[in-house]
């Protein structure tokens, strides 16, 4: 009980602090916020929306789509903003930054929302910021060091690992696991977030009682490729199922290897949580066979037709995700929580306003997280938020990962060196 007690004590102090950090969007000593106005007259501010290309991410652009029909294009009297980054963003790092900068230039430009926050974001938010000290920066699945990402930007969302390391586990024992298998690779073992979860996850199973189980999938980047990852997955894994047995939870660090994780597994038998990243699209549809180009968009028309084919398939309560995508809830999110903060409706440093921002775009779901703490330092942050969806089971509906409290041991695990 006094551990309980301190957990929450703890949550409630992140929440405090976390909630203490507004920033100011309006003239000091005015004591006024700025309405939108999308009718003839023209928008009282604009959020400018930088996103992947349709074929890099799309579930990012769509969300940038989303946010232009509620909200309006700002060419024509709206206050959105949208412009992509190149597909070979990494290279073209200029590129990113210039077109960041540029939002700039536009006096009515009040937020700027980046994601995927690819290399260069911080860059440019500091050129923002020397510029336009008004402007909010927001950056969503940053790809620059979190310390680094902070100290650019006035707040840093991204998929909370940490937590998951443990619900993930927690998810698999309520759904019938009796072992857990990790699947992963040198490379990204290597990244100090990837190998903290597996850690966590190790961790998780010994408290929980399940057997934790490490294999080795190929690097889709070295000279097997994609191809040869994909087909390494479709042998490996029927085997894996004889030798663990069907109450085997399964888990890819790989996106590109997790439809044919989630193929086999419905085939042969198994149990899958959810996929690396929160949402129903990556694995599912191409695992499943099915065409969802008439759902594009209708993310519960999207989850329907999943879900009726996993349980046709014979995978009922034992296959799961996130309900709506992560990428695009982020981007439609933050588009929200922008707008309530410039219009004075909500603090720019309070979780439940994000939270309550996100839920507008996921009727059905709950959300929750944590801000990131540097186990090298041993600073959290008080502008980087990390977050997670319930999970859904097909067949069952949503478990109740939201409402479970991690137990604080685990945030502060760190992955031993080797």
């Amino acid at each position: 009980m006094k551990k309980l007690l301190a957990v929450l004590l703890s949550f409630m102090l992140v929440a405090v602090v976390f909630a203490g950090c507004k920033k100011t969007t309006t003239p000091p000593g005015t004591g006024t916020t700025t309405p939108p106005d999308t009718g003839t007259t023209g928008a009282k501010f604009h959020i400018g929306v930088v996103t992947g290309t349709v074929s890099q991410s799309e579930d990012n652009f769509r969300g940038g789509e989303t946010l232009v029909k509620e909200y309006g294009d700002a060419a024509s009297g709206g206050i959105i903003k949208t412009l992509t980054y190149p597909d070979n963003f990494s290279s073209e790092q200029e590129t990113v930054i210039s077109s960041i900068v540029g939002l700039a230039d536009d006096p009515l430009m009040k937020a700027i929302i980046v994601g995927e926050a690819v290399g260069g974001t911080s860059e440019a938010f500091k050129r923002v910021r020397e510029a336009r000290p008004d402007i909010l920066l927001f950056a969503a699945t940053a790809h620059e060091d979190p310390n680094v990402v902070d100290a650019a930007a006035d707040l840093a969302v991204e998929q909370n690992e940490i937590s998951r390391g443990y619900l993930l586990v927690w998810a698999a024992k309520q759904m019938g696991a009796k072992t857990f298998v990790h699947i992963s690779f040198p490379r990204h073992m290597s990244m100090e977030l990837l190998s903290r979860r597996r850690y966590i996850m190790e961790q998780a199973c010994k408290d929980l009682g399940l057997k934790f189980v490490f294999e080795t999938a190929p690097d889709p980047t070295s000279d097997v490729g994609m191809a040869g990852a994909q087909q390494f997955m479709l042998e490996k894994t029927p085997a894996w199922v004889q030798k663990y047995g069907k109450d085997t939870a399964f888990f890819a660090t790989n996106d590109g290897e997790t439809e044919p994780l989630i193929k086999q597994l419905i085939k042969y038998g198994g149990i899958f949580p959810e996929p690396n990243m929160q949402g129903p699209l990556l694995g599912y549809p191409g695992a499943l066979g099915i065409d969802l180009k008439a759902e594009q968009g209708d993310w519960p028309a999207i989850l329907k037709k999943i879900e009726q084919a996993v349980i046709d398939q014979g995978g009922s309560g034992r296959f799961g995700a996130g309900a709506w995508s992560l990428p695009y809830t982020l981007i439609c999110g933050l588009g929200e929580f922008a707008k309530r903060c410039i219009e004075g409706t909500a603090q720019l440093h309070t979780a439940a306003d994000v939270y309550d921002a996100l839920a507008k775009y996921t009727p059905g779901a709950t959300w929750n997280g944590i801000m990131y703490n540097d186990l090298n330092t041993g600073t959290t942050s008080t502008n980087h938020l990390l977050i997670f969806e319930d999970i859904y089971v097909f067949g069952k509906g949503y478990l109740g990962t939201t409402k479970q409290v991690v137990p604080e041991k685990y945030l502060t695990l760190k992955a031993p060196t080797s």
